[in-house]
């Protein structure tokens, strides 16, 4: 039988996710297993190592059981996962505690003491990124500081992807995108000095596995994990990279003229732009921001995000419910999604300024503000619900354009992917605040995709990203959707009054965050 199937897992925060498709990029079977990770008052986000392994296996066990001859026919596994983060390993290969997540808060001591030092300049000359408390870096500097125990047991320090990787192949290593951008430099691909001594972690610089880049190589699945996924044992296992990087090459940021940056309008909104050749790379105004090294030589994405994208429209709907509940009446979330697009649909554009800043966590990009709080400016008696729900739209289009902004020209065309995507207005709005043609991937699971797309370079099967991109991507872009002339001119107008108060309202955050700290002692 020929062996005419790539699998790619994406590992999410909540979903773990194996994808079956053919060599030219055909979706043919996906299957799924839920992860969760809890959260603690001093502002833990952990999650269960061997669980997420097991849900992993399961997953990758239920699509071959639902494929009859998937074992026969598949080519190669490739892995991405959910970025930042710590994933512990003694020498034994067991998990030495819970891992720390992306949105895990402890660190955010260790990233103010770091960002206010005098030599932050080199650190972000180094690694193309900014300290955030999500970061490894941050949070090993953390434990050092405060659970030396945890470094002492540790042999490994690793991210999601690279705990699976390590399951699935027994290898101690991490890709090339994951390790620079916390402790390398991004135009060596290497591991750098600056990174460690900033954290003052240059005694535990033992845990930083191998760098290999999957687009090179591989290594064979080991009895042990044939057995629990159903997979045949030496069957080629790809380690992808971080998994914004993948996502954004199975949606179609591969672009190597520059003309398309891209946006992802998830729970967070993560907003990219491809560099193409390290004189294309401009440094963030505020040193903040990701750079990502990418599978091609020589091409980097540098990237921002926000924490809070459709969290905000989770925050309206759950209003609503509860006002309903009031009177009796019960909804879920999934019942009330088509009223925002109606709602918004006839509210006024530019009534209202709203900064979507939700989240408990604050603010990441363009700007690291952990205290900064969402808020509604220019209220009056005649603002409705419709005007509320159309700003919230809005308050998101204006968070993506404050973060490609940062990063340089906007590119003519910026394509979309993530569950919001789907939003007729958010899209209208969107492309009227960024002034830019739209076009929205097809594709669900770009994660996966853009994992499969390595592998499927990795095994010869493409010889160029660009010949991989056109068979597995651009035949998956919808129409081009044009912005509206009338309404960027609305937006032109509002967008810098939303900066302007941003930037008044930033000492507020700070007074208000202390008064209620001490309130609630």
């Amino acid at each position: 039988m020929n062996s005419d199937v790539i699998i790619g897992m994406d590992a999410g925060t909540s979903v773990l996710k194996a994808v079956a498709f053919t060599l030219s990029g055909d979706e043919i079977n996906v299957a799924s297993r839920p992860n969760s990770y809890r959260t603690g008052p001093d502002g833990a986000a952990e999650q269960d190592m061997d669980r997420t392994w097991i849900g992993a296996a399961a997953a990758l066990r239920d699509l071959t059981d639902s494929m009859p001859g998937l074992r026969g026919r598949v080519r190669a596994l490739a892995v991405t996962g959910q970025g930042d983060g710590t994933w512990l390993i003694d020498s034994a290969g067991d998990p030495v505690g819970p891992a720390w997540l992306w949105l895990d808060g402890r660190a955010a001591d260790e990233t103010r003491r770091v960002r206010e030092g005098p030599d932050y300049q080199a650190l972000y000359d180094a690694t193309g990124t900014g300290v955030a408390p999500c970061q490894q870096s941050s949070q090993l500097a953390w434990m050092a500081r405060h659970a030396p125990d945890l470094l002492q047991r540790a042999a490994t320090a690793f991210h999601c992807k690279d705990w699976l990787y390590h399951r699935l192949t027994g290898q101690r290593v991490t890709d090339p995108s994951e390790a620079v951008l916390t402790f390398g430099d991004f135009r060596t691909r290497r591991y750098a000095d600056e990174p460690l001594a900033q954290f003052g972690l240059e005694s535990h610089a033992r845990l930083l596995p191998d760098i290999v880049d999957g687009m090179r190589e591989s290594h064979p699945l080991t009895r042990e994990a044939a057995a629990a996924t159903g997979l045949p044992e030496g069957l080629p296992v790809i380690l992808g990279y971080i998994d914004g990087v993948c996502t954004a090459l199975g949606g179609g940021i591969h672009d190597p003229a520059g003309g398309a940056a891209f946006s992802i309008i998830g729970s967070t909104g993560v907003h990219m732009r491809y560099v193409t050749g390290e004189e294309s790379w401009q440094s963030s105004p505020r040193l903040s921001g990701y750079t990502m090294c990418c599978p091609v030589p020589e091409t980097y994405i540098q990237m921002h995000s926000n924490l809070s994208a459709t969290l905000n429209i989770d925050w309206l709907i759950d209003l609503m419910r509860e006002v309903l509940e009031e009177s009796g009446l019960s909804r879920n979330r999934e019942d009330l999604m088509p009223r925002i697009d109606a709602l918004a649909d006839i509210g006024e554009a530019g009534r209202i300024l709203y900064h979507p800043y939700i989240s408990p966590a604050g603010e990441r990009g363009p700007f690291l503000a952990p205290e900064a709080r969402a808020s509604f400016t220019g209220l009056d008696s005649g603002v409705g619900l419709a005007d509320l729900t159309r700003a919230v739209l809005e308050g998101l289009a204006y968070a993506a354009r404050d973060c490609h902004s940062d990063m340089g020209p906007v590119p003519p065309e910026v394509r979309l992917a993530g569950g919001a995507a789907r939003s007729r207005v958010l899209r209208a709005i969107l492309g009227a605040a960024l002034d830019r043609r739209l076009r929205r991937t097809l594709r669900d699971e770009t994660g996966a995709a853009g994992a499969a797309m390595i592998a499927a370079m990795q095994q010869g099967i493409y010889t160029t990203m660009e010949d991989c991109t056109a068979d597995w991507v651009t035949p998956l872009l919808s129409a081009t959707e044009e912005p509206d002339p009338e309404l960027v001119e609305v937006y032109e107008e509002l967008y810098p009054l939303y900066v302007r108060t941003r930037e008044a309202l930033a000492p507020v955050w700070g007074a208000h965050a202390a008064v209620k700290h001490r309130v609630d002692r």
